[in-house]
């Protein structure tokens, strides 16, 4: 079994920041692939940050310059950096993750975190 848990979620100010971090945990013998989704009220969840492999990185548009995902293999731990927040970044933030459970298997299974709220207000 694989859990995924996210944290750091909360309440902060515009222009503030926050880290959240997710924690990959269970039989895993390999991440190939650590992703950040958000999803606000009314809409659908979507990519804002990934890495990928061996470290290459995606963003969303709306994120670049302000936010950034980092990993730590040893914790097997994905990070995303929150930086100059605005009202338009609160949601649910979600990770996933994309794990090798087999020694004996190549394929990658895909897991989800139960999300952290994030809300930036005044």
């Amino acid at each position: 079994q694989v859990q995924v848990v996210e944290s750091g979620g909360g309440l902060v100010q515009p222009g503030g920041s926050l880290r959240l971090s997710c924690a990959a945990s269970g039989s895993i013998i390999s991440i190939n692939y650590m992703g950040w989704y958000r999803q606000a009220p009314g809409k659908q969840r979507e990519l804002i940050a990934a890495l990928i492999g061996g470290g290459r990185t995606n963003y969303a548009e709306s994120v670049k310059g302000r936010f950034t995902i980092s990993r730590d293999n040893a914790k097997k731990t994905s990070y995303l950096q929150m930086n100059s927040l605005k009202p338009e970044d609160t949601a649910v933030y979600y990770c996933n993750v994309d794990v090798q459970v087999s020694p004996s298997s190549s394929t990658f299974f895909r897991y989800w975190g139960q999300g952290t709220q994030v809300t930036v207000s005044s």
